[in-house]
């Protein structure tokens, strides 16, 4: 169905208005072969809070944005190649539901739709998507991914020395490894991750020791579950701001 549609005049007139919506700020998205499969609002666990986004999967991209009118204009687009992507469910906590994680060599985040099964068309169509592409090009998928960061409000003092008391002088930080949140003293190294970043980027103590030893594998968060607890925040919260967790922090 998807070769059926890669040339039709209704899905090029689709892709031509997911462009219009985002405006002379977003990317071109319309190229030979794409085909757009479907949108939607997901709640995106962001840094500071959960914020509702604007979300349009393709055959071979994903692309969200900030929802300035709906329906009708988003920004700050963000475009992420499905080949590089891998997806797991997560539990229900609290208001948070329905929920899964969009991982990436680059970037990890958390999802949630409005009912189970909008959330099972959705990790239906993304893992069909990302299956035809790995079996069109012959490549693996991707065993690499960034740390999906843990929320601010699920932590009070640094998760790393445990005493830090994060207030409005002491700042929270994130580690790019592991996606804690860590104080300014547990997290004063930088370490080059070449699928983050071209620089090298904020990590924890804890984490540089292992990156420096070599032991990179057991780098990664013991507390497997921490992005899926339930901030205290709002789910409805639609802003037009930068996403929390592009902070450079």
């Amino acid at each position: 169905m998807v070769d059926r549609l890669a040339n039709s005049e209704a899905n090029t007139r689709r892709i031509s208005i997911v462009e219009n919506c985002f405006g002379a700020a977003g990317q071109p998205l319309t190229i030979p072969g794409r085909v757009l499969i479907g949108e939607g609002v997901l709640t995106k666990l962001c840094r500071k809070k959960p914020k509702a986004r604007q979300f349009f999967l393709f055959n071979d991209i994903l692309v969200y944005g900030n929802i300035v009118i709906q329906k009708k204009k988003y920004n700050k687009q963000h475009i992420i190649p499905l080949e590089n992507v891998t997806i797991d469910s997560i539990q229900d906590e609290g208001d948070l539901r329905n929920g899964w994680l969009i991982k990436t060599p680059t970037k990890s985040f958390a999802v949630y739709a409005a009912t189970a099964t909008e959330k099972s068309e959705w990790m239906s169509h993304i893992n069909k998507c990302v299956s035809d592409l790995l079996s069109k090009s012959g490549k693996t998928p991707s065993n690499e991914h960034a740390a999906v960061w843990v929320p601010d409000s699920e932590a009070t003092v640094c998760m790393r020395c445990q005493k830090a008391k994060f207030t409005p002088v002491n700042r929270r930080h994130h580690c790019r490894k592991c996606g804690f949140v860590v104080c300014g003293p547990c997290s004063e190294k930088r370490f080059l991750l070449p699928s983050q970043a071209s620089k090298p980027v904020r990590i924890c103590d804890f984490c540089y020791d292992l990156l420096s030893t070599g032991e990179m594998s057991t780098c990664q968060p013991t507390r497997s579950d921490s992005y899926s607890q339930s901030p205290k925040s709002p789910l409805n919260d639609v802003s037009d701001d930068d996403d929390d967790d592009d902070s450079s922090d």
